[in-house]
């Protein structure tokens, strides 16, 4: 139903001794980015491949094979001869049940089960648009060839988000003024085709000059920005591209993905699409169950065996024509049930013509798959009376951010992974604090017994607050153990020295990417870790309120 079976593919080809095979754009991309580097490479040629990279995600089949052979590429393993491209389906096809003659097919991925649930999630929320579904889970691509780790492999975890809204409501989003001044980089489909970079603008203004087709979807590119930035993405590594025609999947009317700069260029990890009504309409139609909401009129509808006229899609089911199956059937026999169904389903402005005919001329015929049947006044009657309408139902529309867990995991560790200046030997995982596994370490200055009890104090407040951490007390040097959390990248850590003996009892606080430390209470560390990592406190504002501190100072 979802038209994945027959739409969802790639163009593949092999090299022609071996039978090896690589994904067509793929293997044009790459070939023709190591030719621009190639100092053999003619300028012309160079300046003939900038204007085509830009266009190969936009290329059909018959283009790709072009290309290939415009440029000569060979198999990059073993120089060999390819093929000319053909068809790759990417969905995973197996055998259900014990006999293996009903086939069935791995999801590519996690929305179809929201759509199927449709009825079920309006109904919870008490019939009413605009409504969101989110899941997360397991979805299964046969890749042609799986590479880079976490970026392209066959099963992933996806999180994805089906929000259905009204048509109507798409260009006046309630929310969108959250997002409206928020600027982002954009990479349209008309930049990338006249082989320019990406644009810096905001989201309201791609709206109203038509660079993103309405406030709702610019809305969700604004959160998927506001959130990849909060849990660690380089700004300056982030991009929305919107998808060429070509590109563009089946179901989409506009797509964006937010692509992020790694050590393997740019990478789709979040995309963001309008699928419009597509997908329940799809399943509508093959499981003749309407998925539909409900609008309120303006005004109440009368009208007189007909249907009313809007300037937008609606479903609105009305019976006028009975059907008198006993007749039929013994008429027509076999074809009795072809029959009644196809009067079931007729039109008013049909069953109108059929009436009429019947009526003036005593029979009528109709053709149903190219066979004439003729049907007498005693075999259907049309019912005649006035109904008013108060709802109109519509197919909502949906729009869709679907996350891929594990390219952005992957973006964030390469964008967060750093070195001390002055020192690349030191290397650290800088992820924010809201993300960071552990919030917080736990380090004795040395294993004296006077310690302990404050490390098991303050470790009892931290679970207090809910705060993950980690004790380290073993043995070696506090910068060694520094060093160690850094690279687990706990955001902070306290420190239980000799001085914490005094009166009142105090320790160190150290931050992970200053390597600065204040000295507070005890009482008061598991709290101020919490502010810090629930973002409701700054660093900042932590050295403002608090002593810095300098160096070691111990009595003993």
């Amino acid at each position: 139903a979802s038209g994945h079976v027959d739409r969802f593919q790639d163009y593949m080809v092999k090299d022609l001794k071996n039978g090896e095979c690589f994904r067509a754009d793929h293997l044009i991309e790459n070939t023709l980015e190591k030719m621009l580097t190639d100092k053999k490479v003619p300028d012309e040629t160079k300046e003939d491949i900038r204007k085509i990279l830009p266009t190969i995600d936009n290329m059909n089949k018959h283009e790709m094979g072009e290309t290939l052979k415009k440029f000569n590429i060979k198999s990059p393993v073993t120089g060999n001869d390819i093929s000319d491209p053909i068809d790759f389906n990417l969905m995973f096809a197996t055998a259900i049940g014990p006999t293996g003659t009903l086939k069935g097919y791995l999801r590519p991925e996690t929305a179809q089960g929201i759509f199927v649930n449709f009825k079920r999630l309006l109904e919870f929320n008490g019939g009413k648009l605009p409504f969101g579904g989110a899941q997360i889970g397991s979805a299964f691509r046969n890749e042609i060839s799986p590479r880079s780790g976490l970026i392209r492999v066959r099963e992933f975890t996806m999180a994805e988000i089906e929000y259905f809204v009204d048509p109507h409501e798409k260009d006046t989003f309630p929310k969108f003024d959250l997002v409206r001044d928020l600027k982002v980089a954009l990479f349209s489909g008309t930049l990338q085709m006249d082989g320019k970079g990406p644009q810096e603008k905001t989201l309201g203004q791609a709206v109203a000059d038509g660079t993103i087709a309405n406030e709702s979807l610019a809305y969700f590119l604004g959160r998927i920005y506001l959130f990849l930035v909060k849990v660690g993405i380089d700004t300056k590594k982030f991009r929305f591209r919107q998808h060429l025609p070509n590109e563009m999947a089946h179901y989409a009317c506009d797509c964006w993905d937010a692509e992020l700069k790694t050590s393997y260029g740019w990478i789709e990890c979040v995309g963001c699409a309008d699928r419009s009504c597509y997908d329940l309409t799809q399943h509508s139609k093959a499981t003749g169950q309407k998925l539909v909401a409900e609008r309120k009129l303006a005004e109440p509808i009368s009208f007189i065996n007909e249907l009313p006229t809007f300037d937008y899609n609606y479903y609105l089911y009305s019976q006028f024509c009975k059907v008198n199956k006993g007749v039929i059937g013994k008429v027509f026999k076999t074809e009795a049930k072809l029959i009644s169904e196809h009067l079931s389903g007729l039109a008013s402005e049909e069953v109108d013509v059929i009436d009429k005919t019947l009526q003036g001329k005593g029979e009528a015929e109709i053709s149903i798959k190219g066979q004439l049947f003729t049907l007498k006044p005693d075999m259907l009657s049309v019912s005649r009376f006035e109904k008013t309408i108060h709802v109109e139902e519509f197919t909502p529309s949906v729009i869709e951010p679907s996350f891929g867990i594990g390219r952005v995991m992957y973006s964030l560790f390469e964008h967060n992974f750093k070195t001390r200046e002055g020192d690349e030997q030191r290397t650290y995982l800088a992820l924010p604090p809201i993300i960071a596994p552990y919030k917080c370490s736990v380090l004795p200055l040395s294993n004296n017994a006077e310690l302990l009890p404050f490390i098991s104090q303050i470790s009892r407040d931290l679970l207090n607050f809910d705060i993950s951490h980690k004790v380290d007390s073993s043995s070696g040097s506090i910068g060694r153990r520094y060093a160690r959390t850094d690279a687990i990248s706990i955001p902070y850590g306290i420190t239980v020295d000799f001085d914490t003996l005094k009166e009142p009892n105090s320790a160190t606080l150290r931050e992970r990417d200053t390597m600065k430390q204040i000295r507070a209470p005890i009482s008061e560390l598991a709290e101020i870790v919490r502010d810090l990592a629930q973002q409701r406190r700054t660093w900042d504002n932590i050295l403002s309120t608090y002593p810095v501190f300098e160096q070691q100072e111990s009595t003993k």
